[in-house]
């Protein structure tokens, strides 16, 4: 530990993110990404914004983008959306600008991992929630005294939706509350609460374009919610980075968006493949958690996650393993191509036992 370091600084857990490894025919189903390329629209607006104005600073509005979102949800005004380098960035402002009170805000006992470590960036207090025994978000623990809540719907890891009513009643029951609903996965199989912006001014939804646009490697999320609280996203973002979107990610961005044709086909085929991938693994004995992610969450009865995930590695397979009370015997697998997909199923039948 360094002499230099602010206390801040020696106090931090930071997140772990998933391994990026450099292996050899590698199947890689550990860091939910999609397994398809980008929209060739957005790729061909890339290049044609790769000109010389990338010597002038981007729009910090990314109005052009902001435009886009709006179309695309129908009834959602441009003032009702702010956009950032990637959800994780949107996420770190929303804790700092909106989240940060007297009172601990709530979360799930499992959950993305991200969230305590902004708590403990931020010196925000948290409580922890606990999930059902069949790892489902309950509403009704959430109606009681809070300085926000916050979770991911579908919820990450186990990949379980909660249905759009229990949303409501969450933020019905929370009116002197935020509640932020982290949709990363929800273009997948969850509905949006995005529909309950115009009637609940303390709801706000975040999206990444990492994981249905195919965008991971652009870095480019946002929020959707009532003009005040965009309002105190926009302060605290322009008190840390005026500029958090390059002009390609925007140009991107904007042709993904309105890809709509590609993003239909993109997602189903994820999804369609999820169906697929989980009944075969239920059919060699894995417990598959109902999922409306790009992702499956099962465990063996007879085996050890950390076996079977080291096994899989050694075939140049990989997948995620939480070693987190409740869920060490959890494997999380991204939904790949169904070429990936019958190379892990191949892979198990080897692994387990008869």
């Amino acid at each position: 530990m360094s002499l230099y370091w602010s206390e801040v600084a020696k106090s931090l857990t930071p997140y772990v993110p998933g391994e990026q490894p450099k292996l050899a025919n590698l199947v890689k189903l550990n860091t939910n990404e999609n397994p398809y390329g980008p929209s060739p629209k957005a790729l061909a607006a890339i290049r044609r914004a790769s000109d010389d104005d990338l010597r002038l600073y981007p729009d910090p509005d990314g109005s052009t983008l902001k435009a886009a979102i709006a179309a695309g949800f129908g009834d959602i005004e441009p003032t009702q959306i702010f956009v950032g380098n990637g959800s994780d960035e949107v996420l770190a402002h929303v804790f700092l600008a909106l989240l940060k009170h007297e009172r601990p805000i709530l979360f799930p006992d499992i959950t993305y991992s991200f969230y305590p470590v902004y708590c403990g960036l931020y010196g925000i207090d948290y409580q922890t929630v606990p999930l059902t025994g069949s790892f489902e978000i309950r509403p009704d623990d959430y109606l009681r005294a809070n300085g926000g809540i916050i979770f991911p719907n579908p919820n990450a890891p186990t990949g379980r939706a909660l249905p759009l009513a229990g949303i409501q009643r969450i933020v019905a029951g929370n009116p002197d509350s935020v509640v932020v609903i982290d949709e990363a996965y929800v273009d997948f199989g969850a509905e949006s609460a995005i529909s309950l912006v115009n009637s609940h001014p303390n709801l706000l939804v975040v999206h990444t374009l990492s994981k249905s646009r195919s965008l991971a490697g652009l870095r480019v999320g946002y929020a959707v919610g009532d003009a005040t609280l965009i309002e105190a996203l926009t302060r605290v973002k322009d008190s840390f980075n005026s500029y958090p979107l390059d002009r390609l990610a925007l140009a991107g961005a904007c042709a993904a968006i309105e890809d709509h044709e590609w993003f239909e086909r993109n997602r189903q085929a994820v999804i369609r493949t999820r169906a697929r991938l989980s009944g075969d693994l239920a059919s060699i004995g894995f417990e598959v958690l109902p999922s409306a992610a790009n992702f499956v969450f099962v465990r063996h009865p007879r085996c050890a996650a950390a076996d079977v995930s080291r096994e899989l590695r050694e075939r140049s397979i990989i997948v995620r393993h939480f070693r987190l009370p409740r869920i060490e015997q959890f494997l999380r697998i991204t939904i790949g191509t169904d070429e990936q997909c019958d190379l892990l199923l191949a892979a198990l039948r080897e692994i387990l036992p008869e």
